[in-house]
């Protein structure tokens, strides 16, 4: 075992949806200013629904570590558009 060796790094977890472009950005911008790390992973509409010419509402995954689970459920409470997820035991 050598001194890097520190075990699992990286505690990536999904964190919350976000359903409007709004909101994440206000989202991105609090979690700047608090030193959050944070990825964002845009859903692609389905395929049918571009078929069928659906105007789907935007949806965003963020996921942070899971570090900073508390720190960010805090700062999100009251922001419309915003679902934060349930951890899995």
């Amino acid at each position: 075992m050598s001194s890097l060796d520190i075990g699992v790094v990286n505690r990536e977890v999904p964190f919350c949806r976000v359903y409007s472009k709004e909101a994440k950005e206000k989202l991105e911008k609090l979690f700047l200013q608090n030193q959050i790390s944070y990825f964002v992973d845009c859903q692609d509409r389905s395929l049918l629904s571009k078929l069928l010419g659906k105007n789907d509402k935007n949806v965003f995954t963020i996921k942070i570590n899971d570090a900073d689970l508390g720190k960010a459920t805090a700062l999100v409470q009251g922001i419309d558009s915003v679902k934060i997820r349930k951890p899995k035991p």
